[in-house]
């Protein structure tokens, strides 16, 4: 017996432990600690061009935001926005990114000090924050990064002396610190790149440093004191001698990169990223065209950021500018051959080049090389419905009320198509103000397949890892991981909310000091029949008084707590056209919302279980507006 008691007392001590390293990267509120982290760095930068547009503190997991990359245990372990045009300081909240590996910063105009926090980063290797505006002192916490490899301060405005506690750190490939105004005695680095030219008080004149022995240059004469004892026509000779050598050793060079050129020219090849455009992976595409990635790089200004649409978990979307004058969206796929990024490319060729209708996003070509994955779009010029739901002209509103109803509609039918006239049929799994595109006449385009499964008729749903945005996901999905097209159902009901009320699901009702998310907040205002509060301010009343209570309607119906209660569709459609709302709306209240759990404690609310999932499952923001 007593074997057994300390079989059962060590069985929960791991239980106990497990459960704590579970919760440690979330906050009391259910926020990862890292996405915080991330926040703040956005904060204390200027991105002029919204680079980090899908940083967003409302998500749970940072894996799918632009420029960050997680390692497979899920923590944040590289943070890369190189040439970005970014500016500000750099928040000492990256000291809280305890897995980074890898920051890469250079090319920006980023100023202030140097975070000290950074020297806590155990597992940094690589650190690049050259060509910036830095100043201040080098940290001298830098000496604890006993994992770096890389450092590359150059082209900043440091001043002080660097850090002797580099010294102790024994892997380092690389210290560039060249053209500051590092001063001071120079710290013993066994680098065999120790880079301090351009910092006049350590290379000048009285500094008893000899900047050549730690910088090398390319080519160096031999000194005075090492020269031949035959006088002055020995020196010339020598001096001779290694200026023919050098001469020749550059016309060689020059000769092999003119022969390289010259085939490349030849045999048509890039040589850009290496790429080779005549790869071709075993997909068949049909009738869809395909693209050289020298026309797709010319056409967005070699992917320029000043050229950014959006972007979403899997990639980057450019406006570009074909040869013939036809203006297109080009979906530039990150880490492809990374996890799901192979797959990614696949699904989204292969499901939209099948699914074909006015108001889904049109495949028209692709790009496969060894290296890179890019899909092309026809470019939508009014962009997403989440994009334009606060834009006016004179003082109006672009999506006035009756372009709202419209879109809802255009939107229906889309997702009817997905649901029950493909075959095999396509579940979306991330309906959404941003997925929704507008063409020139301001109708709806699903966009976005990114996240869609297949599904064959005989399967009622799918498990899969829980992906989509906070306040978007059906319960039964955060709960369980099984998605259907009843989960696309409960995004629509969240999406006419959007359209209602002009706000972001996880917005609505702060403004009034109100707890939750949109959903709970519209079903008060419905008891207490207040449905003119819940409308966007900017229609100024202007808006039909039964459409909305019909929308309204719609919505609670699409979102029930229980998916075998939420309309298909078609019923959706149906009732947004003015059929059998009122015979289903009947019904629905004689439903009673089922309970999941005998627990007395068991949500009442939405917001109440997404915050108790939140816990048990990461729910992530995997796609941004296309």
């Amino acid at each position: 017996m007593e074997g057994k008691w300390c079989m059962l007392w060590y069985v929960g001590l791991l239980v106990l432990t497990l459960m704590e390293s579970s919760y440690a990267s979330l906050s009391p509120t259910g926020i990862n600690y890292e996405v915080v982290a991330l926040t703040e760095i956005k904060k204390a930068l200027h991105d002029p061009y919204n680079v980090l547009e899908n940083w967003d503190v409302t998500s749970v997991d940072p894996c799918s935001w632009r420029m960050v990359t997680c390692s497979l245990d899920g923590y944040v372990s590289a943070l890369g926005l190189p040439s970005q045009s970014l500016s500000g300081t750099l928040s000492p909240g990256i000291g809280n990114l305890t897995k980074l590996q890898s920051v890469l910063l250079q090319n920006n105009a980023i100023s202030g000090p140097i975070p000290d926090v950074i020297g806590n980063l155990e597992k940094l290797q690589t650190l690049d924050l050259s060509n910036n505006k830095f100043e201040g002192e080098m940290p001298a916490s830098f000496g604890d990064l006993r994992n770096l490899n890389y450092l590359r301060l150059n082209n900043n405005s440091l001043t002080g002396s660097i850090p002797q506690s580099l010294s102790n750190i024994e892997g380092l490939a690389l210290v560039d610190v060249s053209f500051n105004n590092l001063g001071g005695p120079l710290p013993k680095i066994s680098s065999r790149a120790f880079k301090v030219v351009g910092n006049p008080l350590i290379c000048g004149q009285s500094s008893g440093n000899n900047c050549s022995a730690v910088y090398p240059e390319p080519l160096s004469f031999p000194p005075d004191s090492l020269g031949d004892k035959s006088g002055a026509g020995g020196k010339s000779h020598h001096v001779a001698v290694a200026f023919g050598a050098s001469f020749g050793a550059a016309f060689l060079v020059i000769v092999v990169v003119a022969l390289v050129l010259w085939w490349s020219y030849r045999h048509n090849k890039q040589i850009f990223f290496d790429v080779n455009e005549q790869y071709d992976p075993e997909v068949c595409l049909g009738h869809l065209k395909r693209y050289a990635f020298k026309e797709l790089r010319t056409a967005t200004d070699h992917f320029s950021s000043k050229n950014i649409l959006g972007s979403g978990g899997f990639g980057v979307v450019y406006k570009g500018r074909l040869n013939n004058g036809t203006v297109v969206a080009v979906k530039r796929l990150k880490d492809y051959n990374a996890v799901g990024g192979e797959i990614q490319f696949q699904t989204e060729v292969e499901l939209i080049s099948l699914a074909v209708h006015r108001n889904l996003l049109r495949l028209w070509g692709f790009c496969s090389t060894e290296s890179e994955r890019l899909l092309v779009y026809p470019y939508m010029p009014n962009g997403s419905v989440a994009a334009r739901l606060k834009d006016h002209i004179h003082g109006r509103p672009v999506l006035h009320w009756s372009r709202r109803k419209n879109i809802a509609l255009g939107t229906a039918r889309g997702l009817v198509y997905l649901h029950e006239q493909c075959d095999p049929k396509i579940i979306h799994r991330d309906v959404k103000a941003a997925n929704i595109l507008l063409d020139e006449e301001f109708e709806a385009v699903v966009g976005d397949f990114g996240l869609a499964k297949l599904l064959d008729h005989r399967d009622s749903h799918v498990t899969t890892a829980v992906r989509g945005t906070v306040g978007h996901i059906a319960p039964e999905y955060l709960s369980t991981g099984q998605s259907s097209e009843k989960t696309d159902v409960f995004g629509f009901g969240i999406l006419l909310l959007e359209l209602i009320t002009g706000q972001k699901a996880v917005d609505f009702g702060r403004g009034a000091n109100q707890k939750g998310v949109m959903l709970d907040w519209v079903k008060k205002l419905h008891q207490e029949k207040k449905l003119n509060l819940m409308v966007d301010k900017d229609l100024k009343n202007s808006f039909d008084r039964i459409e909305l209570e019909e929308m309204v309607q719609v919505a609670l119906l699409c979102t029930h707590f229980s998916p075998s209660h939420r309309p298909k569709m078609s019923e959706v459609l149906r009732m947004l056209e003015g059929d059998g709302l009122a015979e289903k709306w009947e019904a629905s209240q004689k439903v009673e919302t089922p309970r999941y759990r005998t627990s007395e404690n068991t949500p009442k609310r939405y917001s109440d279980y997404i915050e108790e999932s939140s816990l048990v499952v990461e729910a992530m923001e995997l796609s941004g507006p296309r």
